[in-house]
């Protein structure tokens, strides 16, 4: 499989966003990728809600998400599009959503972020995702023609529960796309996606933003492809950019032969959990 990871610095206005969107695409079919992975928040970056609410709309009116459909279906190339903010109609929240994509232009999977990330950091930054946003309800596995891609999104990557749910479901390759704020990318990106792929032998594909965004905040950047054996197949760095990389798909059944981890896996209840004193 050939993948495309597009590096952005998404900004505010969505009009500019999907015009970068629709030029990776052409970009990914040209260098023939196969499925094109974006960041999380590729519609629209602001943390000013007032602001960002008047670009927020209902998934059928999204345009964002009706341009990357018309451009992967004219392009011929799968999309995994890392997330958007959409309107819930009936809670009046949002929900930071991914898409799977065909090359038909046909939506194939979403997924809703489950875990939402509210927290005061160091650095005087603080976040609350779930005044705004709804969390999913559950994991999401989508059957490709390259076998089965879990779905999460940023924040999930410290939840390794929800990436053995998906490896034990059929997932050969997990898409993380992110936002990842710059001191916890610096100390704990790399190690977390290298985890997340040694301990289910699966592949990472981790397309991130980077870059001072028009909103004010900075994203750490570094859009990771890991290898089942936890093996840095591509770090893209900090600038925006496209990038291609190979995955050698037969690397899933040699690393799970040679530690079968999966197999060896026993269910642990948190009542089971003998306390000694």
């Amino acid at each position: 499989m050939r993948a495309a990871l597009l590096q952005m610095t998404a900004g505010v206005d969505p009009a500019a966003n999907a015009a970068t969107l629709v030029a990776a695409v052409a970009e990914a079919r040209a260098a023939g990728a196969d499925m094109l992975f974006t960041p999380e928040m590729s519609g629209c970056l602001d943390r000013d809600r007032q602001r960002s609410q008047g670009a927020l709309r209902p998934e059928a009116e999204d345009m964002v998400l009706a341009a990357v459909r018309e451009a992967a279906r004219e392009a011929g190339l799968w999309v995994q599009l890392g997330s958007l903010a959409t309107l819930d109609v009936a809670s009046g929240k949002r929900r930071n959503r991914a898409y799977l994509i065909d090359d038909q232009g046909a939506i194939r999977a979403h997924y809703d972020k489950m875990h939402l990330f509210d927290v005061d950091l160091p650095s005087g930054e603080s976040w609350r995702e779930s005044a705004s946003y709804l969390g999913g309800e559950g994991p999401v596995l989508a059957q490709t023609p390259w076998g089965g891609l879990g779905l999460s999104i940023c924040y999930d990557l410290r939840f390794p529960e929800l990436y053995r749910r998906l490896s034990d479901a059929g997932a050969g390759i997990i898409a993380i796309p992110a936002a990842f704020t710059v001191p916890t990318g610096e100390a704990h990106w790399h190690v977390l996606m290298r985890a997340r792929a040694i301990e289910n032998a699966m592949f990472v594909v981790a397309a991130a933003q980077t870059g001072t965004h028009e909103d004010g905040r900075a994203t750490y950047g570094h859009s990771l492809v890991v290898d089942p054996w936890g093996t840095v197949l591509l770090d893209a760095g900090t600038a925006p950019d496209l990038h291609i990389v190979d995955l050698p798909l037969e690397r899933i059944d040699e690393v799970r032969a040679r530690i079968p981890v999966l197999r060896h896996r026993r269910a642990i209840d948190a009542a089971s959990v003998t306390v000694q004193p």
